[in-house]
Order: structure tokens, then sequence, then C-alpha cells
């Protein structure tokens, strides 16, 4: 495994926009445009499994840290 790399405001923003991305995700399955909707629940589900773990890939390839010291 690697190292925490999300924290504060990433983190947070993660949450809100995962949690957001879900909504529009469920609410975009019960109508015409499937497509749409399962992107938004995959994307969704990815941000909020960062912010659980506070692990991102693309932070890692990118050498960003959000996370503080501990």
């Amino acid at each position: 495994m690697f190292e925490k790399n999300v924290g504060g405001t990433d983190r947070t923003l993660r949450f809100v926009g995962g949690a957001a991305l879900l909504l529009v995700g469920v609410v975009t399955l019960g109508r015409r445009s499937k497509r749409n909707g399962l992107g938004a629940l995959v994307v969704g589900a990815g941000l909020l499994a960062s912010a659980l773990t506070q692990r991102c890939t693309v932070n890692k390839l990118l050498g960003i840290d959000t996370c503080p010291a501990e």
C-alpha cells in the first residue's frame, strides 16, 4: 500500500462531491440517460472511497499530498 495523501479541505470536497455525484447518478438512472447516471455513480463512489481511505492514486502520480503531517 502507499501513504495517506488526502486530507483537510481536499478530503471534505471529495466527501461532498462524491455524495452529490451519487445522488445525481441515482436520479439519472431512473430517467432516460442511463450511461450518464452510471458514470456519475462510478465517479462519486471513487471520490467517496478516496476520501474514506485518504489515499488517491492520481494524487500519488502527480506528487500531491494534502494530508497534514502526523
